[in-house]
């Protein structure tokens, strides 16, 4: 936010390298003409239709600085949200569909979509009731072919008579005039700008050699998206423009490959085309299942509207989320991110479950972001620094060294791709067997083992007494193998434990008084430290630094202003988010919070480990949700990733059962991600992030994939898993689970 942007009349080395490569205001990344993305690839010289010169738009395209220039030689104007120091939501337009109104004038809006094959009227009928009483305010149902659009007009009659207004979306892709039959009975319609008008559905890979080609498809997606455009206007019907990272177009893709850059002018091309038509009534979504692919495009979008002067409104959403925490996880970090930006007008939990249950996350989420932006969360307005919402980088820090003096070994107490702290008492300690466990250690006859998801770490809540045998046994074999013993540092004073870590508070931290027993300082922020308290509190030359935020005050805005600071003093020192939970606070409570407010920050690459604490929860839940937001935050695997869709209509078999049957064989090999898929519809692209992929090719019928190439096609259902676990083992992915060695006391 910070910088301030450098007129391009100013940089006529800039001009004139833009110049080369097209306008001025068609700066794109062209590092790679040509992709090897998905299926043949094709000139469009091979291709015999007609290629007219599409006149310049009067709109401006949006910037993106191409690999001939410079980096640091033009910087765009603009911001991506109101200010960075507080949530504040981003003024947008008013849009309506049927009896819903959205924008920033009303409250967020929040929605789901229908998992039911919508032929079926009966069942669609009753889920959109189910998903309405939960509290969706919006439903979305799949219309792929003209029977279903048929359908559509006897759903919402049906729905009409027994009483329920909700507004129905119908979800579009390669069908434009299956689009124009259901804008006659829906309130909006979702496009893909990506398939929109890809009727041939074969995801090739085309090579556009010119701008003269690249154009004049252009004027071929005007020509099929008008008739839409006026439709929709003439009835009132309102439209979503949803670009998918997974489908970009094959010219997108051509010229920019699949960045959060090709997502924003794929959906600007068609927002141009409404506007022609003077047609406003529309909101833009950029969803990924990667939640920094996804949070990063909604700001360049954001960013791109503040500079051409537009007001939509945004659908934030985490596409292909998965299930269980996991999905919620990921789907908090992506929207939470920006709702505490004030960024997003209506918001969709995507979840392999069913469409209702989608609406507690949902409506948490809803809470925060009304919360933040009613109450103004926030902190006094600041300079930040170090923080580029454009481009993704992590914090360089660095890990803990080992000094010739010390007794035991400390490099491990954190790590390398993000460490998990957690808080214990002496209780927990007490157990032994119990406790290694739940910190996810192994035994191996009563001793306990790291494991790839073993807390790095321990925040003793309290001392045990010198006299606690079991206790103390405890502390003494989690420093064998590596775990680092965090405490305060007067409580250690009185109770001393050798080769531990004193936890001192940064306002004073230069003058605090170390215990002789320490081998080492951890310094605990609480946000609202001067730039002289973190300069002052860095000279202690502390192992790790702590965020806890004082009550009240905004931990996402706080922890901005804290990282500009520690920027400022030239410290490398690793951060950890601790955040606290209330008794009263549930599990989902914490998945949300935890992934908005840590996750917010951990997607801009600020910050290198998690310790979330509660008072009741139980600590294994709360290390495996640590270990997930970390995941989610693309930092480190301790899992199999899986990126899996909410079903929908389209879906080819059972999603839910299926996806329930691969995590049971294949959840335990960390590092491979594996994508589930209904159906091919957003293409293969959506896999963009997955190794594997098992995805619905026709009724009864499985497609595998390596990446985004398909290598078995028409795989019966019933083989379908087997075939997978066998293709992973051809690509030496696969390991054996292993079985947990029973405790034998030592």
């Amino acid at each position: 936010h910070a910088r301030v942007s450098t007129p391009l009349r100013a940089l006529p080395k800039v001009r004139e390298m833009a110049a080369a490569l097209g306008s001025a205001f068609q700066l794109r990344a062209a590092a790679r003409p040509a992709l090897t993305r998905r299926g043949k690839k094709t000139s469009t010289k091979a291709r015999a239709r007609a290629t007219p010169v599409r006149a310049a738009s009067t709109e401006p395209k949006i910037e993106s600085v191409a690999a001939a220039v410079p980096s640091d030689a033009f910087l765009p104007e603009g911001l991506y949200c109101v200010d960075n120091t507080k949530t504040v939501r981003r003024k947008t337009r008013t849009v309506t569909i049927g009896d819903v109104k959205m924008g920033s004038d009303h409250p967020i809006v929040r929605q789901t979509m229908t998992t039911s094959d919508t032929r079926d009227v009966e069942a669609t009928v009753a889920e959109v009731k189910k998903c309405a009483d939960a509290g969706a305010e919006m439903v979305r149902i799949t219309v792929q072919g003209m029977m279903e659009a048929k359908a559509c007009a006897e759903i919402k009659k049906r729905l009409v008579a027994d009483g329920y207004t909700t507004p129905l979306i119908a979800d579009i892709h390669f069908a434009p005039k299956v689009a124009m039959m259901v804008a006659e009975c829906f309130d909006k319609i979702r496009v893909n700008p990506g398939n929109f008008a890809d009727g041939r559905k074969k995801f090739e890979d085309i090579l556009y050699e010119t701008d003269e080609e690249y154009n004049a498809e252009i004027d071929e997606i005007e020509k099929i998206f008008t008739p839409l455009v006026l439709k929709c206007k003439e009835r009132g019907v309102a439209m979503r423009i949803g670009t998918n990272h997974g489908s970009l177009s094959a010219r997108t893709l051509s010229r920019y490959g699949d960045t959060p850059a090709g997502m924003v002018e794929s959906a600007f091309e068609f927002a141009r085309i409404c506007r022609k038509h003077d047609y406003h009534n529309f909101v833009f979504s950029m969803k990924a299942s990667n939640p920094l692919v996804m949070v990063q495009a909604y700001r360049l979008l954001s960013h791109e509207m503040y500079k051409l002067n537009w007001d939509y409104p945004l659908h934030l959403g985490v596409t292909e989320a998965g299930e269980g925490e996991d999905g919620r996880m990921k789907s908090s970090i992506g929207i939470g991110a920006l709702l505490l930006d004030g960024l997003g007008d209506t918001i969709r939990v995507s979840l392999t479950e069913a469409s209702h249950l989608e609406m507690e996350p949902c409506t948490r989420l809803r809470d925060l972001g009304t919360k933040a932006a009613t109450e103004k969360f926030g902190v006094e307005t600041f300079e930040e620094k170090g923080r580029d919402f454009k481009d993704f980088a992590r914090r360089e820090s660095e890990l803990p060294t080992q000094k010739e003096d010390d007794a035991i070994d400390l490099r491990n107490i954190l790590h390398r791709d993000g460490s998990v702290l957690s808080a214990v008492t002496p209780a927990m300690l007490a157990t032994e067997d119990p406790f290694y466990r739940d910190l996810g250690a192994k035994l191996a006859v009563g001793m306990p083992l790291r494991d790839i998801a073993t807390s790095d770490s321990i925040l003793l809540t309290e001392i045990p007494a010198a006299d606690d045998e079991k206790a103390m046994r405890s502390i003494r074999r989690l420093q064998e193998i590596g775990v680092g013993i965090v405490a305060d540092a007067a409580a250690l004073a009185a109770t001393p434990i050798d080769n531990s870590v004193a936890l001192v508070a940064a306002k004073g931290a230069a003058s605090a008084a170390v215990p002789d027993c320490a081998a080492r300082v951890a310094i605990v922020f609480d946000g609202t430290e001067t730039e002289e308290e973190v300069k002052a509190a860095l000279a202690v030359d502390p192992v790790m630094a702590v965020i806890k935020v004082a009550s009240g005050v905004s931990r996402l805005h706080a922890s901005r202003r804290v990282f500009t600071h520690i920027l400022a003093a030239g410290s490398s020192v690793p951060v950890i988010h601790h955040i606290a939970f209330d008794a009263g606070a549930a599990n989902d409570d914490i998945v949300i919070q935890s992934g908005s407010q840590v996750g917010g920050l951990l997607c801009d690459g600020l910050g290198d480990g998690v310790l979330i604490q509660h008072p009741t929860a139980e600590l294994d839940y709360l290390r495996r949700t640590s270990f997930g937001l970390l995941q989610g935050s693309r930092m480190r695997n301790t899992k199999t990733e899986y990126v899996s869709c909410p079903s929908c209509g389209r879906t080819l078999f059972d999603l839910q059962e299926v996806t329930a049957a691969i995590s049971t064989r294949t959840g335990h090999l960390p590092g491979v991600a594996i994508a589930v898929m209904g159906c091919i519809v957003n293409g293969p692209g959506e896999m963009a992030d997955a190794d594997f992929g098992y995805v619905g090719g026709a009724p009864g019928k499985i497609d595998l994939y390596v990446g985004k190439e398909v290598v078995k096609r028409g795989i019966d259902n019933d083989t379908a898993c087997d075939e997978l676990i066998q293709l992973i083992k051809d690509h030496g992915r696969w390991v054996e689970k292993e079985e947990e060695e029973e405790a034998v006391a030592a």
